[in-house]
């Protein structure tokens, strides 16, 4: 059975293996992308990373073709990991996978040297086209192939002025949801349980959250989610 895996993900006769690093710090999330990539004739995957800086040091070191990065990443978040991996390593392609993106976020990204972005929802359906279309030259952007950059963020652009973004006070997706989760009363741990992290995470992204707000304690917290609309209540 081992062989016949195998043998599905070689390449084509004479063509080279496309090289994969996936980095999400959720385990389950690393396990599904390999298996979608597993599927796929020509595709291996070479390495993996649970936070921002090994995400780094695994591209820098393997050189794979893609890697497939977790915006919300621990310890540093997907934007700041890209910087630092497209100053010293251009070359590699980088697809961001988001559970939610905001379009300036989408715009940053871009602007950095991002080849595309897939959401996490939508990953079994978008993770081979979006993986064809930026190893074809092409951009990857809300589902669909972009030929044109400068048209997609001109468009982009449009749409950000047009509908201004929620302050975030610089929270990433992760600590918002983390935010979310004070503001329903979660210990660390139910928050550790809930997404798959250690409880020495939720403490990392708890501290980021009170630099970040300028709050000292989980009440205080709650209670600038809720003044700030930071969290959305049910009515």
């Amino acid at each position: 059975m081992n062989q016949a895996v195998k043998k599905s993900n070689e390449a084509p006769l004479g063509l080279a293996s496309i090289r994969i690093v996936v980095a999400d710090d959720h385990p389950v999330v690393r396990f599904g992308v390999k298996n979608m990539l597993m599927s796929e004739p020509g595709f291996e995957v070479v390495g993996e990373a649970e936070d921002g800086d090994v995400a780094i040091t695994q591209t820098l070191e393997l050189e794979p073709d893609i890697l497939l990065l977790d915006l919300a990443m621990p310890r540093l978040p997907g934007l700041e990991a890209m910087r630092a991996i497209m100053s010293r390593s251009p070359r590699v392609k980088i697809i961001l996978l988001t559970g939610t993106i905001s379009t300036q976020q989408i715009i940053e990204a871009l602007q950095i040297g991002a080849r595309g972005i897939i959401l996490k929802d939508s990953v079994a359906g978008d993770l081979s086209q979006a993986l064809r279309a930026v190893l074809s030259g092409d951009y990857w952007i809300g589902g669909e192939r972009v030929v044109n950059l400068l048209r997609a963020l001109r468009e982009l652009m449009e749409k950000a002025a047009a509908i201004p973004e929620r302050k975030t006070y610089g929270l990433t997706p992760r600590e918002l949801e983390v935010t979310t989760c004070i503001v329903e009363g979660c210990s660390n741990k139910d928050i550790a349980r809930q997404f798959t992290i250690s409880e020495e995470t939720v403490k990392r992204h708890l501290s980021n959250v009170f630099d970040k707000t300028g709050v000292s304690t989980r009440l205080e917290l709650a209670l600038f989610a809720i003044a700030h609309k930071l969290v959305a209540l049910d009515s």
